[in-house]
């Protein structure tokens, strides 16, 4: 055997292979650091699509609830009230400017719209009244008992009060009439209260509810907008007194100014249209404030009694009573108005006498049955 001393080289290997029908190629070299980086990429990439999705309902919620949301103001005065107010309980010891400054510019505005309304009232004869109340069956008597007043509504006081010779028959013709309509409003200042408390007890208020703010912020008087001066004004009178201011101030329904001018109450005026007192002195410029209905004229007391500054100690004295137990007591409060009166003490110890003889405190928890769904809430 001969040996084949020739030596075959890769290009000639390549070349017989190739007539032999393989294909040859190159194989790629594998670099693994590549291969780790495009497997770290892939999987932070996966990580953050997951993100993306799990994110994107959350963020197309709260832009459809930024967008389709009504505009709301946040209520930042809510704590700064709360404070002022705890304060009341403990005698307004630690606001000293609640309840002080009054802007009197739109105070009888609403007052004054009353006023000018268009009536119908006709002054009825009291054989008339008197026969009406019974065809109603309304009479003090169950009152006292089952503390429920028929919304009788009368505009004008008979003429012939004075007439009238039984006293008792008097007085009670006189409470009567005027017992629905200080309930009426009563029950107004006790619906604007119900409706302030839930705006003061939302951390946020609408614009709705912000208006209604200022515009009870203007028929109180309120200046700088200050929430607790609103709440300790904006309250009831309790029934009993003012049936005894109405009583002392008219004689029970007699006097002139209650016959011609609706005054109920005795207010004075030096501007607008009243009734000038017979015993006045020439220099006097004051008259006696003139109404068109009995119930202007309770509506017009209660705003005076609620924003004057002669009756602050009386608004401070209600706002403790119902800070402790919510009840006003008429015999304790009656004795901060006297500065109604040029009497003073006086004066207050006779409506002191009125309450107590006529037993008008029956009458401070009666409640006008409801003409409509919003005042049967509050029975």
């Amino acid at each position: 055997m001969i040996k084949n001393k020739h030596t075959m080289n890769i290009a000639e290997i390549k070349k017989f292979l190739q007539k032999k029908g393989f294909k040859i190629s190159r194989i790629k070299k594998i670099h693994i650091h590549s291969e780790l980086k495009s497997i770290y990429l892939t999987a932070i990439f996966a990580i953050a699509l997951i993100g993306v999705f799990f994110i994107l309902p959350k963020t197309a919620n709260y832009t459809a609830k930024l967008i389709n949301s009504p505009d709301f103001i946040e209520n930042s005065s809510k704590a700064d009230f709360e404070k002022a107010f705890n304060g009341i309980s403990k005698g307004l010891s630690i606001d000293p400017n609640v309840d002080l400054e009054v802007n009197e510019k739109n105070l009888f505005d609403d007052v004054i719209r009353l006023n000018e309304t268009p009536t119908n009232s006709v002054r009825l004869p009291a054989s008339t009244l008197k026969q009406l109340f019974q065809d109603t069956k309304y009479n003090l008597k169950d009152i006292r008992k089952n503390k429920k007043v028929k919304p009788v509504e009368i505009g004008l006081l008979p003429k012939e009060m004075k007439q009238i010779e039984s006293v008792k028959a008097r007085k009670e013709l006189f409470i009567k009439i005027v017992l629905p309509l200080i309930l009426e409003e009563n029950n107004n200042i006790k619906l604007d209260r119900k409706r302030l408390f839930v705006i003061l007890n939302k951390n946020n208020n609408n614009k709705v509810e912000k208006e209604w703010l200022k515009k009870k912020f203007k028929q109180y008087g309120v200046v700088n907008n200050d929430l607790s001066t609103l709440i300790v004004r904006m309250d009831e009178i309790p029934v009993s007194i003012a049936i005894a201011q109405a009583a002392k101030e008219t004689g029970w329904g007699t006097s002139r100014f209650a016959i011609d001018g609706n005054a109920l109450f005795g207010q004075w005026t030096w501007n607008g249209d009243g009734i000038k007192p017979a015993g006045a002195d020439s220099n006097d410029t004051h008259k006696v404030m003139k109404f068109n209905v009995l119930k202007a004229s309770v509506r017009a007391y209660q705003r005076n009694i609620n924003t004057h500054s002669g009756y602050k100690d009386f608004r401070r004295a209600r706002a403790i009573q119902r800070d402790n137990d919510e009840k006003l007591n008429s015999l304790e409060l009656v004795g901060y108005l006297d500065q109604y009166a040029a009497t003073g003490v006086e004066y207050t110890k006779v409506l002191k006498k009125i309450i107590i003889q006529n037993s008008l405190i029956d009458f401070d928890d009666a409640k006008l049955l409801p003409t409509s769904k919003k005042l049967r809430s509050l029975i």
